[in-house]
C-alpha cells in the first residue's frame, strides 16, 4: 500500500468513564464520537467488550451498538470484539443478527479467544459452563453457520439471524488466530493498540497461509494504533500522561478510569514501571498531525495493512473529537 490515503481509518472504543463522571456521560459521548467520526468519513466503529472495570462501560457490547446504530445512519458498526468464550454462539448469532435485521449493510461481528477480564469475572460469565478457548474454532463455525441461509431440516435455526450473513472479523494478539482466520479466509484484526510484540509474526502467518473463501477471496488485515493528536507535539505529549496513567493502573489493578493529564510522570512510576508502560503503548502514535503522518506512514511501509483501527485516550472530550478530526485531515492530505 502506498499512502495513507489508501488505507482504511477506523475507530476502536471502549466507552471510556473519567474519574469525574457517570458510566451515563461515558455512553452518551460514545454516541457524540460515533456521529463525529461518521461525518469525517472513517470506515468503522467497533466496541471491545471487558468486565469488572470501573473505567469501561462497553461491557454489554451489543446493546450500545444498537444505541449507536439508532443515532448513526452509515457508520459500519461492530465488535472489536466479543469475547466468545464469555458467550454461547447461538445467542452471539441471535443478537447480532438482530442488530444486522434493523441496520442492514452496517453491522458486523469481532470474534476474540480471551474472556476480557480476571478469573473470578471470567466464572461469574460462564456460571459453571466449561466452555474454554480450545472451542473457539468449532464455536466461530458454528455461528458462520447461523448466519447463512438454513438448510433443509436445520434443527437449530438462529431468528433473527439466519440469512443475514454478517461479517465475521478474527481478533487476536498471539498467533492463533491468524492462523484460524487464514483457514477460514476471514478478515483478520490484531490488537497491537496493547500487544504489539507479535504483530510482524502474526500477519506473516495469516498472509502465507490465507486460503480464499466466500467471505473473501484475498488476506485482510487491520490493525490497532493508540494516537494522540494534537496542535502541537508538545500539547499531545500532554494529552497522553492520561494515558500513561491508565496503562500504569492496570498493573497496579488500581482504577481504569480516565484521570487528567499532568505536567510530567516524574514521580508517578518507577523506572521499572516507566519501560512497561512505553513497551506497552509502543505503537502509539502522539505528536502534531506531521509528527503523526509520519509515524503512521512509518507503519504502513512496514506492516502494509488494510486499515488502522484508532485508540485514543484523551481526557478532555473535546479535544478527542479534535484528535480524530486532525487524524482523518491528515489522511485527506495525504
Amino acid at each position: 500500500m502506498s499512502s495513507l490515503k489508501d488505507c482504511k481509518f477506523s475507530v476502536l472504543e471502549l466507552a471510556n468513564v473519567r474519574v469525574d463522571r457517570t458510566v451515563t456521560d461515558a455512553l452518551h459521548h460514545t454516541v457524540e464520537l460515533a456521529q463525529h467520526i461518521e461525518q469525517l468519513g472513517f470506515e468503522r466503529l467497533w466496541l471491545a467488550e471487558h468486565h469488572n472495570m470501573d473505567g469501561i462501560a462497553s461491557s454489554a457490547t451489543s446493546v450500545l451498538l444498537g444505541y449507536i446504530a439508532a443515532h448513526t445512519s452509515t457508520l459500519r458498526l461492530g465488535s472489536g470484539g466479543v469475547m466468545l468464550p464469555n458467550h454461547a454462539p447461538l445467542v452471539v448469532a441471535e443478537q447480532f443478527g438482530t442488530l444486522a435485521s434493523l441496520y442492514p449493510n452496517r453491522i458486523e461481528l469481532g470474534l476474540g479467544r480471551a474472556p476480557g477480564t480476571d478469573p473470578y469475572t471470567m466464572r461469574a460469565l460462564r456460571r459453571g459452563v466449561q466452555e474454554t478457548e480450545d472451542q473457539f474454532p468449532r464455536d466461530v463455525q458454528e455461528i458462520l453457520h447461523y448466519f447463512k441461509d438454513p438448510e433443509p431440516n436445520q434443527r437449530i435455526v438462529a431468528t433473527p439471524g439466519h440469512s443475514t450473513h454478517v461479517p465475521v472479523w478474527l481478533l487476536g494478539s498471539s498467533l492463533f488466530s491468524a492462523q484460524l482466520a487464514a483457514r477460514l479466509g476471514l478478515p483478520y484484526s490484531f490488537a497491537s493498540h496493547f500487544a504489539p510484540r507479535m504483530l510482524h509474526q502474526a500477519i506473516q502467518l495469516y498472509r502465507d497461509n490465507f486460503v480464499p473463501s466466500e467471505y473473501l477471496d484475498k488476506p485482510y488485515v487491520s490493525m490497532g494504533v493508540p494516537v494522540v493528536v494534537a496542535d502541537t507535539d508538545e500539547e499531545a505529549q500532554h494529552l497522553v500522561t492520561t494515558t500513561y496513567q491508565r496503562i500504569l493502573s492496570l498493573f497496579r489493578n488500581e482504577t481504569r478510569r480516565l484521570k487528567p493529564p499532568v505536567s510530567s510522570m516524574d514521580g508517578l512510576w518507577s523506572p521499572a514501571e516507566q519501560m512497561q508502560v512505553k513497551s506497552f503503548y509502543a505503537m502509539g502514535q502522539v505528536g502534531s498531525p506531521t509528527t503523526v503522518k509520519a509515524g503512521l506512514e512509518r507503519i504502513l511501509a512496514d506492516t502494509q495493512v488494510d486499515e488502522m483501527i484508532f485508540t485514543c485516550d484523551i481526557y478532555d472530550t473535546d479535544k478527542r473529537l479534535k484528535s480524530f478530526t486532525l487524524l482523518k485531515e491528515l489522511q485527506n492530505n495525504d
